[in-house]
């Protein structure tokens, strides 16, 4: 972990715990070595940090790549370990480098979602999150986050008081033959399979 990512791992576990009173439930299934697919529900811009505080190692992120036009947040973000992506169009450059970061061992943090909820409910899953599965053969840790909604909606302005925990489910490690399908079927079924994972996690 260089120090830019420290500095930030460091701060929003200041900011999670001491603000916000940030809980972790089943941290334990945090501990493990090598790869793996995080994926978690969106509902607000303080998800990336606050999943990413509660792991004591670097994992990456992904945020769109608009983002990285402004010199000083794109700096900031690619110190962060974050992977542009574009939203619009299918992205060749952030799914090869996707599959070397996992095929290196590392962690990679996905929002099935795409964006953030506008109500604080689960939406349904794109189709991405099951291409990264399919071309990958990682595993999946499914996690939910709740409160973080209620401190950081879409369009608010100010943070507002709530107590956010992150509650973390077992590690999934796909089969992908027991699916029968190709191509597009095939990553949405591994979308929804993996958002129905994070539905099953309850607070």
């Amino acid at each position: 972990m260089h120090f830019t990512y420290w500095l930030g791992h460091r701060f929003f576990r200041e900011l999670a715990r001491g603000l916000f009173d940030f809980q972790v439930i089943g941290a334990e299934k945090l501990q493990f070595p090598g790869a793996a697919l995080i994926a978690c529900n969106h509902v607000s811009f303080l998800d990336p940090p606050f999943v990413g505080q509660a792991l004591d190692g670097p994992i990456h992120y992904f945020a769109r790549k608009t983002l990285f036009d402004h010199p000083v947040l794109g700096w900031l973000l690619r110190e962060w370990q974050t992977v542009p992506i574009d939203r619009d169009k299918p992205d060749a450059t952030s799914l090869k480098t996707t599959i070397r970061f996992l095929r290196q061992g590392e962690k990679v943090l996905i929002f099935p979602e795409g964006t953030r909820s506008p109500d604080g409910s689960l939406q349904p899953a794109e189709a991405g999150v099951g291409l990264f599965i399919a071309k990958t053969k990682a595993p999946v840790l499914p996690v939910r986050i709740f409160g973080s909604y209620e401190a950081y909606p879409r369009g608010a302005k100010t943070l507002r008081p709530a107590r956010i925990k992150l509650v973390v489910g077992d590690l999934w490690l796909p089969d992908l033959g027991s699916y029968h399908l190709e191509g597009k079927e095939l990553y949405q079924a591994l979308a929804n399979d993996v958002m129905a994972r994070i539905g099953d996690l309850v607070s």
